[in-house]
């Protein structure tokens, strides 16, 4: 098959609207991801076993299950039991919960990273538990952890892919349906590719300086 010029320019305006799709649900699964697995992190932190144990287990079972096989069952099960959505919401929402389970091990890390003596002082000075996570803890576990959470980003924007198979009409899923139609795929698939690239490569280069500039000194 050879490339075909006309035919290439005549199909990026369709697939600009899927990578909109791709940039939409890509923020909206990273805020959701970002809160729950923010969320997990700190209910692990508490100390009551039932709780840990609970949260735990449902963050060790999300990243042992695939995301495809995540996102089939949100789409084509879940409505036999009343739970249903639209295939961009159910993405959005399946894609978020997917990397909360991975951005809690990220967070968890940035909690443990801070020094025992600022708990130890937390607790002798008897601050509110409010006070300790949002003025005190947390302000310093994020700074350490905010390049790997935009690693993460980075792949949830390349993992949104696999949501074509629900028929969420991202970027892969447009490429996909404008090669069928026409039965042409190296065009669609190419220019899709391509697309990945300008979005993922800069933003790398961009979480590489993140990290440099958050890197412990010492």
């Amino acid at each position: 098959m050879i490339w075909d010029n006309a035919f290439a320019v005549s199909i990026i305006p369709q697939l600009l609207q899927g990578l909109v799709v791709t940039v939409e649900i890509t923020l909206l699964g990273t805020l959701i991801a970002a809160l729950l697995g923010l969320a997990l992190a700190i209910l692990r932190r508490l100390a009551i076993p039932v709780v840990s144990q609970v949260v735990t287990f449902a963050v060790v079972f999300i990243r042992g299950t695939p995301l495809l096989v995540q996102a089939y069952c949100a789409f084509f099960v879940l409505p036999d039991y009343g739970i249903s959505a639209d295939a961009f919401t159910t993405g959005a929402i399946v894609i978020g919960i997917n990397y909360s389970a991975y951005m809690a091990e990220v967070y968890r890390s940035g909690i443990q990273g801070v020094h025992i003596g600022q708990w130890e002082a937390c607790t002798a000075l008897g601050l509110p538990a409010t006070r300790v996570w949002g003025r005190i803890i947390l302000p310093q576990a994020l700074r350490t952890v905010v390049p790997m959470l935009g690693n993460y980003l980075i792949q949830m924007f390349k993992d949104s892919a696999v949501l074509s198979a629900i028929t969420v009409v991202e970027l892969l899923g447009t490429a996909q349906a404008i090669g069928s139609s026409n039965f042409r795929y190296l065009e669609p698939l190419t220019i899709a590719a391509i697309l990945f690239l300008i979005i993922s490569y800069p933003s790398s280069r961009l979480v590489n300086r993140l990290e440099r500039r958050y890197a412990p000194q010492h």
